[in-house]
């Protein structure tokens, strides 16, 4: 546990030095390209401070010069680390809006303008932070959206919420499936216990999404998308 307590006092200490620098260039953000750089960083830091490794699979299957919906599995918070190392894409994250309550870290987020804060509980503010997406899509960069909605409390995929693929029906965006292996061995939920170990992650074929016809194209999308997960977090390929 004392080695944990060390690895997180690191990690805070580093988080702050690199949210301070994303404080400061935020006057200077024009696409959000500058910031999600200091992100990467960021993430490969607290990777490496935990000990832990990362695998990518599958960065062949995606052609990375336009916009994606990325849809994946959430077991851990090194969910996000690992997906911003991992994947050479300029991916915007959609978090939570109480985040932005948290000093210097969440002050980053709110005010650096190229990540999408959200707010679950007012459905009209969820409808904006989706359309806000959607239009930095049309502008070349990716999204990530983990549809279970929060992280998994056995390790077990959760049902899929609507909003990812509401979102790449409006968007006319392509998903790809991404299965995240080993990240709860890692930091499960509701623990504090930083162990080393490997994140794995398992990139599927761009899906097309169907044109709008209204909410059962979502739900098919969301099945497939489901399926896919499942069957790479169960080592079947697909």
């Amino acid at each position: 546990m004392i080695v944990s307590i060390f690895k997180i006092i690191l990690v805070v200490v580093y988080t702050i030095l690199i949210s301070t620098m994303e404080l400061l260039i935020t006057p200077f953000v024009r696409t959000g390209n500058l910031y999600h750089a200091l992100a990467k960083i960021h993430a490969r830091g607290v990777l490496a401070m935990s000990g832990v490794k990362l695998e990518v699979e599958g960065l062949e299957r995606v052609e990375f010069s336009r916009g994606y919906i990325y849809v994946s599995n959430h077991a851990s918070y090194f969910d996000i680390p690992a997906v911003i190392a991992g994947i050479p894409d300029q991916i915007r994250i959609v978090y939570k809006k109480e985040l932005e309550k948290i000093p210097i870290f969440g002050w980053g987020l709110k005010y650096g303008k190229t990540y999408i804060g959200i707010d679950r509980g007012k459905g009209q503010d969820a409808i904006q932070s989706l359309d806000a997406a959607a239009n930095k899509i049309r502008n070349g960069a990716s999204v990530i959206l983990f549809a279970e909605g929060t992280r998994t409390p056995d390790g077990n995929l959760q049902p899929f919420k609507r909003g990812p693929f509401n979102l790449a029906v409006k968007a006319q965006a392509p998903v790809v499936p991404v299965a995240i292996h080993g990240s709860r061995a890692v930091l499960p939920k509701d623990s504090w216990r930083i162990r080393p170990g490997t994140i794995r992650l398992v990139l599927s074929e761009p899906i097309d999404p169907p044109k709008p016809n209204g909410k059962e194209s979502e739900f098919r999308l969301r099945d497939k998308v489901h399926e896919i997960i499942q069957n790479n977090l169960r080592g079947r390929q697909t």
